[in-house]
């Protein structure tokens, strides 16, 4: 009995121990990849900041707050749209940042389609591919790193300038209790397109430098905490200035004008949901990465030695004794 006990353990170990490296390098980076059909909406504030004032005198003034809702919804049928050309898993996403005022009317409103692989996040360069309806071609990440990040700088993508530069890692960071890796990134003053949606109707952006001769300028100091093992930024915040510059609208050739400028953080309700969320996916990452395969290969080797010392048992214990001796 002991015997096929240590039989059923032994083959009950070697179960395990194929399984754990097949669950590791195999079904991992199969498994681990971004849902096509993600929903999330994300409310930031820049509080005590200046807004330009383009009902009264086009003037900047301090307000108390302004308001950015931001809303990301994965485009499935794009998707599969896409993965029948690209040969591999590809989500699309379709963003739209909308500015609000301290009265709740529009600052300005811009969408953007993001398509990256749903595995490593690599950008796929796809028709469709926009930041407020002008097309793209992304290089480097943008809104996620990638799964188990590593302590090195990466290329990132910045919507504005529709350019991308390094964002650097500055080292370990312990947020909210989160373990996570820090970036940086500075985007110096750098000319912009100007927003589609403007807060005065009938003003057409795309004519606004001919006709005016004014620009738009924007430089922003970009700060990420990451959670090193989804790649998803725990909290992020933005140093953000934005000037109009020459032409009638700054007052002359040389003129500057602050059309924004603030400090843009997570509404505290919209930063303790994001950490929540990116602790129980950390969770489910580690699971299926690292306690798995550990747990696995570890009940294999304690079944194998259970087994083996079944059958030691059952090998040093005597046979039954003869029949004759019994009745001596």
């Amino acid at each position: 009995m002991r015997r096929r006990a240590s039989l059923v353990l032994l083959a009950l170990a070697v179960f395990c121990a194929a399984l754990a490296p097949l669950l590791r390098w195999y079904a991992y980076p199969r498994l681990a990849k971004i849902p096509p059909n993600q929903y999330q909406e994300m409310v930031l504030e820049a509080k005590d900041a200046t807004l330009l004032d383009y009902f009264n005198g086009m003037q900047p003034k301090k307000v108390d707050k302004v308001t950015i809702v931001q809303t990301l919804k994965g485009n499935v049928e794009a998707s599969k749209e896409i993965e029948a050309s690209a040969g591999k898993d590809v989500v699309v996403w379709d963003t739209l940042t909308h500015i609000i005022d301290p009265e709740g009317k529009t600052v300005s409103q811009i969408p953007e389609r993001y398509i990256f692989d749903a595995h490593t996040q690599d950008p796929v360069h796809a028709t469709g591919e926009m930041v407020d309806g002008d097309a793209v071609e992304r290089e480097g990440i943008e809104f996620k790193w990638p799964f188990f990040t590593e302590p090195r700088d990466y290329l990132y993508f910045d919507a504005q300038t529709r350019t991308s530069s390094p964002i650097h890692y500055v080292g370990p960071r312990t947020y909210r209790g989160m373990d996570v890796y820090y970036f940086e990134q500075t985007v110096p003053w750098t000319k912009v397109a100007m927003p589609k949606k403007m807060p005065i109707e009938g003003i057409d952006p795309a004519t606004i430098e001919a006709t005016t001769g004014t620009t738009l300028w924007y430089t922003t100091k970009a700060m990420f905490w990451v959670d090193p093992v989804t790649g998803a930024p725990v909290n992020a915040e933005q140093v953000i200035q934005q000037e109009m510059r020459g032409g009638i609208a700054a007052g002359g050739p040389d003129g500057k004008l602050t059309a924004f400028a603030g400090h843009v953080k997570m509404r505290e309700d919209y930063a303790k949901y994001t950490l929540d969320l990116v602790a129980s996916n950390r969770t489910k990452v580690l699971a299926l990465h690292t306690y798995a395969p550990i747990g696995l290969a570890a009940g294999g080797l304690a079944l194998l030695a259970v087994a083996l010392w079944l059958e030691a048992r059952s090998r040093r214990e005597p046979g039954p004794r003869p029949e004759a001796e019994l009745s001596a």
